[in-house]
């Protein structure tokens, strides 16, 4: 497989940040850094790669909280979310005294993604499809060559994101999962922002909000 990935539980909702990289030139992306910030450098360093970019699925503290630390300590640019999750990135401070994370400061990602954009990680391409719902920004990133996305919290093994904060709405989010992920193909496998990874085929099958058999 020509991309590569190690996944990195972080902060107390042990939020599943990635390390991304491209196996033929070990550059590498950090997507999702919520916090830890040791242990994501400490993955970084056992892996010898070179980060070039962080990526984010979306704002909310747990996934974004330690990106404006990280991309400044490693003078990184910061690609993602798309721009609808910008009032997330704006209350990040707020946010971090409401779930008693450390100090999170606000940002402006280099670039904001849209539907349709591609992302780089070394020579390696992954597809950008806005998946809103869990919030009205979040972003799912697609590895069509290995089969891999990294999903955030749109689908879990057996879920689904919550849909009970600001701008959250379940038929939207349903309608992402249904419409953007599932015709990816039943052979992908994911890796959410919380839990053990799992297939879209597995979901499409038994997750009791979005299989087939709900119709």
């Amino acid at each position: 497989m020509s991309l590569k990935y190690r996944i990195i539980p972080v902060t107390p909702f042990q939020q599943n940040c990635s390390l991304i990289w491209c196996d033929a030139t070990g550059k590498a992306a950090v997507v999702d850094p919520g916090g830890d910030l040791d242990r994501i450098r400490s993955a970084i360093a056992e892996e010898g790669v070179t980060v070039e970019k962080i990526l984010l699925t979306h704002a909310h503290i747990d996934h974004a909280g330690g990106t404006a630390e990280l991309a400044k300590a490693l003078s990184l640019p910061i690609e993602g979310p798309h721009r609808d999750d910008n009032f997330w990135i704006q209350g990040l401070p707020q946010q971090a005294q409401m779930f008693g994370f450390p100090a999170s400061e606000v940002f402006t990602p280099d670039h904001w993604l849209e539907d349709g954009d591609t992302v780089t990680v070394g020579e390696e391409t992954l597809e950008v499809l806005h998946c809103p719902g869990h919030t009205p920004g979040h972003v799912v990133f697609f590895h069509q060559a290995s089969g891999l996305a990294l999903v955030g919290d749109v689908l879990f093994q057996g879920s689904i994101g919550r849909t009970d904060f600001p701008k959250g709405d379940y038929n939207t989010l349903v309608r992402s999962i249904r419409e953007k992920l599932f015709p990816l193909g039943d052979a992908v496998a994911f890796i959410p922002g919380h839990g053990p990874m799992s297939t879209f085929g597995q979901e499409r099958k038994s997750n009791p909000f979005v299989s087939d058999h709900r119709g």
